[in-house]
């Protein structure tokens, strides 16, 4: 092993430090490639959702002697890591290093090279050094190598698909748009304030709290009904996610109302305003559930398919219908009806993560209902799409075009895993355990497919499930 380990070493050498690269062609011109990676929301698209990661200083912009400082999880202890950048050329390459962090020597060189006229080839080439010199070499020199390989296979395809995504869209015309975002600091809203950031669009974010100064940030007042903090001048669009998480605890009278009321109310109450506003937006996307069909068994669901019968289904419906005080505006008005969103960074799959994980994993019920899912970068698209083409309105289904049954999803998360997935949850231990969430949400059978989006000739990043795993997962 001793010499198995020094033969890797010399082969990954530069002078006297490890290296490592990762090269990947981007379907887009190297000076948009460059520019989306000086967005201050890059960072954040770029981060694996399963780091911990927190940013404690950022640029306003990134130049010789700026620098990021972020918080990071190294094993059980927190470590405080400085990246300062430099060797900085406007649109073909910039590099940070590490005065102060994990690595006993770190230079990231991020470089951009044009490959035509349209195409680009975006390269990261890493020489570094492990604390402990040989001996950290030995270690821990494969598994070092290892999180790079994992963490920058990820960082490049979240680029690539990105870009390309906004490419597309901006060659059929879409430009920058000033947009309001809800709910931005939740799974969705955060990643989409980022993504719009990154693609030069203009973002305002909808609060609860008093807007703070300085921040491009405006809350509703519950007793005039109208915006404060300003800053809407120019509002195109609104993208609106808030609400109470339905999975927040054991189902009673008040959280139940509190699920009702922040959808249906906080919605109307938003449309309202939205209304006022002279002019209005011109769109807006306001997020729904697939709980609006109810429990189907294995019918196939489109978006003409009517409503289920249940507390979800009501609330969806009744949530839907309270954006019409923007559609009587002249708003356009798109109702996305999110299925089951993939990372684990939040939401159901990082409730199911730990059991999976210790090898406990297995089946919920009988296993035969159907999961529609959707992997979060594919999430931000079908928002990006429904924000930019003017001729979408009215319920979309933002899922995948591939539902597989609980049990198909079972398998494919152990086998992403490398876990058994022996232990299947009766049905009757589920409503023991959560009670009438378990009928609403784990045990429903909901088969939808994305008809809309795939008349409009919507692609998706990751329509099979296994792909979306290994990607959300870095596995």
């Amino acid at each position: 092993m001793g010499f198995e380990a020094w033969d890797w070493i010399d082969e990954n050498r530069v002078g006297n430090h490890l290296k490592f690269e990762k090269s990947s062609p981007v379907q887009a011109p190297a000076g948009e490639v460059f520019a989306w990676h000086q967005q201050p929301g890059a960072f954040e698209r770029l981060t694996p959702p399963w780091s911990r990661i927190e940013v404690i200083e950022r640029p306003s912009r990134i130049e010789n002697g700026s620098r990021v400082v972020i918080r990071m999880k190294v094993g059980p202890v927190w470590r405080r890591w400085v990246a300062e950048y430099c060797d900085f050329e406007q649109g073909r390459q910039f590099a940070d290093v590490q005065p102060e962090g994990p690595f006993a020597y770190w230079r990231h060189l991020h470089r951009f090279s044009a490959d035509g006229e349209t195409a680009s080839r975006l390269k990261d080439l890493i020489e570094y050094e492990l604390p402990l010199g040989a001996l950290g070499r030995a270690l821990a020199g494969r598994h070092a190598r290892r999180e790079l390989e994992r963490e920058f296979r990820y960082r490049h395809a979240v680029t690539v698909g990105d870009l390309e995504m906004l490419e597309r869209h901006r060659r059929a015309g879409a430009g920058p748009m000033h947009v309001l975002v809800s709910g931005s600091s939740g799974l969705i809203g955060s990643q989409l304030v980022h993504m719009l950031s990154c693609g030069g669009h203009r973002v305002t974010r909808l609060v609860r709290r008093p807007p703070r100064p300085g921040q491009a940030e405006v809350r509703l007042s519950a007793e005039s009904g109208g915006f404060e903090g300003g800053g809407l001048e120019g509002l195109d669009a609104v993208v609106h996610l808030a609400g109470e998480n339905v999975v927040a605890g054991f189902w009673n009278a008040g959280l139940k109302q509190r699920i009702r009321d922040s959808r249906v109310e906080g919605t109307r109450r938003l449309c309202e305003a939205l209304a006022g506003l002279d002019p209005p937006p011109r769109a807006l996307v306001c997020a729904s559930a697939l709980g609006y069909y109810g429990d189907r068994g294995d019918e196939e669901l489109e978006e003409r398919s009517g409503p289920g019968e249940s507390f979800l289904a009501d609330v969806c419906r009744q949530w839907e219908a309270a954006t019409e005080p923007a559609r009587e505006a002249g708003m356009r008005v798109v109702k996305l009806r999110v299925g089951v969103v993939l990372s684990p960074a939040g939401g159901a799959l990082v409730k199911m993560l730990t059991p999976f994980w210790l090898g406990l994993g297995g089946r919920l019920g009988h296993g035969r209902q159907w999961m529609s899912w959707i992997a979060l970068d594919d999430a931000l698209d079908v928002i990006y799409h429904a924000l930019m083409d003017e001729q979408l309105e009215g319920p979309v289904n933002a899922v995948t075009p591939h539902p597989v049954t609980n049990a198909e999803f079972t398998k494919t998360l152990g086998r992403v895993l490398r876990r058994p997935t022996i232990f299947p949850a009766p049905a009757f231990a589920l409503r023991l355990a959560v009670g009438e969430l378990a009928d609403e949400l784990l045990l429903t059978s909901a088969r939808v497919v994305p008809r809309r989006l795939t008349d409009r000739g919507h692609s998706f990043r990751y329509p099979q499930l296994e792909d979306a795993l290994r990607h959300v997962l870095g596995r």
